[in-house]
Parts: structure tokens; sequence; C-alpha cells
């Protein structure tokens, strides 16, 4: 099963509560599931927290990116401050396999400014592949020439990590959609393209 959406997702700013964002999916035996949103666009004074709890069976395949972009670039518009809060949990048969938390709070800007974190990018995206290995780095790897940002990826105990940042999205866009083509067997979904 490959899932998508329809368009980019858009938090605006909240001035009371945070915005809940709560996925979760199950990939029964002999199933593949490619976990593909569109990028979700938060705006100045976001206050997002999502979680994504994913439980494979055993034999279960994965293909999860999840993109964020800090203001629309074009429109001039950027994140100063605000809350991000993203978790993923992954599990296997029950047994926790990845676990992953990304908290942003307050000055966002100046966070991403930090060298260390996104070096002045305002586009990140993370994807995950279970099973994934070193031939899943050599391909990566091998396409360095052709990405427009930063884009590194790591292998361990049978899964792979790509991290993905970009000084505006449309860059992000072009590298994420050459990483998840060189990663996932099939086409990506149709809305993609446009």
């Amino acid at each position: 099963l490959v899932v998508t959406t329809a368009a980019a997702e858009k938090i605006h700013r909240s001035l009371a509560p945070n915005t809940e964002i709560a996925v979760r999916l199950e990939v029964g035996s002999g199933g593949m599931l490619a976990w593909l949103p569109q990028e979700t666009i938060v705006f100045d004074q976001v206050r997002l927290r999502r979680s994504i709890d994913i439980d494979l069976a055993p034999d279960a395949q994965l293909l999860l990116a999840e993109a964020v972009i800090f203001g629309r670039s074009a429109m001039g518009e950027t994140v100063t401050s605000g809350e991000l809060l993203d978790r993923w949990r992954v599990r296997r048969s029950g047994a926790l396999v990845f676990a992953e938390t990304v908290r942003l709070d307050g000055a966002v800007t100046e966070t991403l400014a930090r060298r260390a974190i996104a070096a002045g990018g305002v586009a990140v995206a993370s994807v995950l592949k279970i099973p994934g290995g070193k031939d899943d780095m050599t391909t990566i790897r091998a396409l360095a020439e052709n990405f427009r940002g930063e884009v590194g990826i790591s292998a361990w105990n049978g899964h792979a990590a790509v991290r993905l940042v970009a000084p505006s999205g449309e860059i992000l866009r072009h590298d994420l959609m050459m990483a998840l083509r060189a990663l996932h067997s099939h086409p990506l979904p149709r809305l993609w393209m446009n």
C-alpha cells in the first residue's frame, strides 16, 4: 500500500492550544507500507505536536517519509517562533525498534540557523526504510552530486534512515523525490508530480 496526501498540509499559528496530530499504523504479515504524505508547511507561531506510531509484523516492510517546511520562502514567510514536537515510534512484533523525537521550541529561525541543526535551512525531511541497509547507503551516496541540499544516510540493525535539509521547499522536494525513487521500487504517487 502506498499512502499520500492530496496536497501539502498547512499548520497555521495558534495563540492557545497545540495542534495535535496522532497517526497510528499497523502493517500485517507480508505487508508493505509506503507512507509518503506531501510536505507539512508550518507558519509563524505554530504549535504542533505530531506523533506517528507504527506496528510491524515480523516480515512487514516500511518506507516512511515526512517533510516539514518552515514558512513559504517564495511568499517571504519565515517561522520566527513556535513549537514543533515530532515523535516517531516503530515497533516490530511489539518490540520498539526505532524511536525519534524532534523538538523545536521558541526561536525557531535562530535554532535552524545553527550549523549543527540546519545551517540556515528552512526545509527538513526524514525517511526511514525497514528493512534497509548498506545497499541503500551505497545507492543514496551514489546520487550525492545530484542533490541540491544536504542529504545523509545511515544504516544499522536492518534499518536505513535518510536525513535531508534544504534552503527551500522546492529544493527539498527535488532531493526527497530522488531519495524516495532510489529507495522504493514503485513509482511515486502521481500527486507528487504536480
